[in-house]
């Protein structure tokens, strides 16, 4: 019986020491992630200032920018100077555009192998390179159809296209033009909108009646004078959506940080 309690006691003791290193391991671990998420509160509050800088430094005027930086472990992506993704949210942004410049609501920045020092973060001098850029914004229907100026008109999307609905006066009756326009990149980015084949139910089909329809859908029909992106985005692609006129731009080895 002695013999069974001598070899009781040491297993009892190994078990304790190992309850012991799991502890300590679990303990160890919940400190690192919780130094890699103060990290990331650091890092993404650098690089908040960094983006401000650089959107002043381009004449674009925003909301401060909401930066999160992506990809777990970070602290692994400091001591490499390479980042996986970082998400960029500027809120009303305006560029140096005068006049009718539409301001975007909300510009969502999705910044891909992004390159920058830990000394870069920690002093703000040097350069923070992103690999490639996109930017995704969304133009409401209602500060287009203000853009447009015209009584009573509404912009929607219909079946992935650019609706029209509008009164229009003809020989004392009011009726309601219906439509669709084409929308387009053109050159430089712009944001092109041609309405054609407007309608109007009940309307007569005679030329003075139609020479109407197709005055107003040219004067409808205009390039949106988008405000400058930041970051060199350039339009490549414009749908309408439920929500709104959605305009995606990109570029590529772009700084985000106004270098020092």
């Amino acid at each position: 019986m002695a013999q069974a309690a001598y070899e009781e006691r040491p297993r009892r003791r190994g078990r304790r020491a190992l309850v012991v290193l799991v502890v300590l391991l679990l303990l160890l671990v919940g400190l690192l992630v919780v130094a890699d998420r103060v990290a990331v509160g650091v890092a993404e509050r650098a690089i908040a200032d960094q983006v401000r800088q650089e959107v002043a430094k381009q004449d674009a005027q925003s909301s401060p920018p909401e930066v999160e930086v992506g990809g777990f472990p970070f602290l692994t992506q400091v001591l490499d100077g390479r980042y996986q993704h970082i998400s960029i949210v500027l809120r009303e942004v305006r560029g140096s555009v005068q006049g009718d410049a539409i301001s975007l609501p909300r510009l969502d920045i999705d910044a891909r192998d992004v390159r920058a020092s830990l000394d870069t973060l920690r002093s703000g001098q040097g350069e923070v390179v992103a690999e490639r850029v996109t930017g995704t914004g969304t133009i409401s229907y209602d500060s287009l159809a203000a853009l447009l100026d015209r009584p009573g008109l509404k912009l929607s999307e219909q079946g992935g296209k650019l609706a029209v609905t509008a009164p229009v006066d003809f020989l004392g009756q009011t009726f309601t033009i219906t439509g669709t326009a084409d929308v387009t990149v053109g050159e430089q980015g712009k944001v092109s909108l041609r309405f054609a084949d407007l309608t109007a139910e009940g309307l007569p089909d005679v030329p003075l009646a139609r020479q109407l329809l197709t005055n107003y859908a040219r004067s409808i029909s205009i390039d949106v004078p988008l405000p400058e992106l930041p970051f060199q985005l350039t339009v490549r692609e414009v749908r309408p959506l439920p929500e709104g006129l959605t305009v995606t731009g990109d570029a590529t080895n772009v700084p985000i940080n106004a270098a020092g």
